[in-house]
């Protein structure tokens, strides 16, 4: 794995760019027949890159570290939707990382783990204050050092990080006591190990969604009960059911994906299995089923990043990367209105 630069992946990419999916078959809706519009929204003011990490305190989304195809980044910057341009903050406290994980507790954001420049595993994490645009240390993740994790916050606003890589697969669970800057062990995920997994949260439950176990994309979603410290598998992500509502499930599972929400359902979109994934699913949680919609219009990406602005009514894919091409667009998920291929132009 300690390659000069290695992006977080089970595989490392060497030159050529991944094989793009998008092909249909004959359980796959026709692309004519989906709904939805991506549109170009804008440009990230920093580098391009993917392996980026992404925090929201209010409706400002904060942006930062990652990797181009030669460089780490340490840098971190602001987007607000009212505004709409980006403001550079203060540097990321821990240096040169990709591959970490975010998440907001209040008005602090907190970074940590992922790859230092070194192609180190890191488990340290900082706290960004807004009001003295400034990092502070804080004690080290309770669980081992690890990139490729995922970072989410429960309804009682606790956070947590969970799964991961550290040269072995991981399904571990722990929670973050902002107060006592403490971290406790809780029950680990169902079903695999993993890395490079995906999350959303709805109605104030937090969904796990697919990831990557040796190189092969999985096929569950599962739910976190904090009260009850449990997870709940939900209906598998391919058809494996003799119903007809999983027949046309032939591109969901995906890993290295961007995850959003937008008024209330779930989406996925980019990433990868084996080629890069350029289907987008909208997930009903009240029904506990998926609807493809319109492909992401963009060149096909992983490593990209999934943000909600506007109190949960607009959402974004921004960066990424394929092969070892960067970007720095972000694209607008209009999900309820037909494709209109002209406003990319």
């Amino acid at each position: 794995m300690k390659n000069v630069l290695v992006y977080s992946l089970a595989l490392v990419i060497a030159t050529a760019p991944l094989l793009i999916n998008t092909a249909c078959n004959k359980s796959s809706s026709s692309s004519s027949d989906l709904v939805g519009n991506w549109a170009i929204s804008d440009f990230f003011d920093g580098p391009a890159r993917s392996e980026a990490v992404s925090f929201q305190i209010g409706d400002t989304v904060f942006v930062g570290t990652g990797l181009s195809d030669i460089k780490r980044f340490a840098d971190f910057w602001k987007y607000s939707l009212d505004k709409k341009y980006w403001t550079q903050i203060k540097d990321f406290g821990g240096g040169l990382r990709s591959s970490g994980v975010a998440f907001a507790l209040g008005n602090k954001g907190y970074v940590g783990t992922g790859y230092n420049d070194s192609v180190n595993y890191k488990k340290d994490m900082w706290e960004y204050s807004v009001d003295s645009n400034g990092w502070a240390k804080k004690n080290d993740f309770g669980g081992t050092a690890r990139v490729d994790a995922v970072a989410f916050v429960d309804a009682n606003g606790k956070a947590y990080i969970a799964t991961g890589y550290d040269d072995n697969y991981l399904k571990d669970v722990w929670q973050y006591n902002q107060a006592a800057d403490s971290w406790t062990q809780k029950a680990g995920i169902a079903g695999s190990k993993r890395r490079e997994a995906a999350t959303f949260t709805i109605n104030g439950k937090v969904y796990l969604i697919s990831g990557n176990n040796n190189g092969s994309a999985l096929n569950d979603m599962q739910v976190y009960d904090p009260n009850a410290d449990s997870w709940t598998p939900m209906r598998k992500l391919t058809n494996t059911s003799d119903d007809s509502y999983d027949d046309s499930y032939t591109s969901i599972i995906r890993y290295n994906a961007a995850a959003f929400v937008i008024n209330g359902k779930g989406y996925l979109a980019t990433g990868e299995n084996g080629s890069l994934n350029a289907h987008t699913w909208e997930y009903d949680a009240a029904a506990d089923q998926w609807t493809e919609k319109t492909a992401f219009s963009g060149t096909a990406r992983t490593g990209a990043l999934g943000i909600s602005l506007g109190n949960g009514a607009h959402g974004y894919v921004l960066a990424g990367r394929s092969g070892t091409q960067p970007f720095d667009n972000m694209y607008e998920l209009q999900p309820d209105i037909a494709d209109n291929d002209q406003d990319n132009l």
